[in-house]
This record gives structure tokens, sequence and C-alpha cells, in this order.
């Protein structure tokens, strides 16, 4: 049985920091893992896909702002968002899939497994 479990949201002033982990049992070595938003009232988006050959697919909003990493060892994903603004306030979920590499892209969201999510929230 796969699970996932997010952490580390919290409520942070615009041009903050926030740092994401996701744990992924039994292990985190999908053919793609990543990071999902939902703001209230709006649709869930992709935000930033680590494929298993360690290459990433960014959103726009992620670009120059995001950075993902995993660490297989701790079998968890990691996100790290700097400058942060209110318009990023949501909540995160964490996604692994098995699906090939080359079908591994940020808006994609019909990932297999999902975590409960964390909520991030950036007061102006």
């Amino acid at each position: 049985q796969v699970q996932v479990e997010e952490s580390g949201g919290g409520s942070v002033q615009a041009g903050g920091f926030l740092k994401l982990s996701c744990v992924v049992s039994p292990y985190i070595s999908w053919g793609c893992v990543g990071w999902f938003r939902q703001a209230p009232g709006k649709e869930r988006e992709g935000v930033i896909a680590l494929r298993n050959d360690g290459s990433v697919s960014y959103s726009d909003s992620a670009k120059d702002r995001f950075t993902v990493a995993r660490d297989n060892a701790k079998n968890t994903l990691y996100l790290e968002m700097y400058r942060l603004k209110p318009e990023d306030t949501a909540m995160y979920y964490c996604a692994a899939d098995p699906r090939a590499v080359r079908y591994c892209y940020w808006w994609q969201t019909d990932f297999a497994y999902w975590g409960q999510g964390t909520q991030v929230s950036v007061s102006s």
C-alpha cells in the first residue's frame, strides 16, 4: 500500500520562504513525483514535477522561485518555495505515479497516489 504524507506548511509574509516535505512509502523512486496546489474556489493545478531521471518540469508560477529535490534514502520529496506571494496561498499536495518519464509534466494531475495536503498561507 502506497502512502503519501506532506508536512511543512504554514503562514508566512510575502517575500518569505517555506520548505515542504513529502514522505512516500514504501519508496519514492516512482517514474514521476510532483507537487500540486489548490486555492479556495479554484481547481487543483500542477506546480512542479520531478522525473525519475532527475529532470524537472516547472510551471510558470514555480519557475525561478521554487525548487524540488528528492532524497531516496529518506523516501522524501521536498519543495522549497522562495519569495512567496499572496497568490501562492493554497493547499499543497504531493503525488506519485508510475508513469514513464516522457509523460511526466507539471500540468498533469491524474496521478495515482496522493497525500492529504498541507496548507500554505502567504499574507501581504
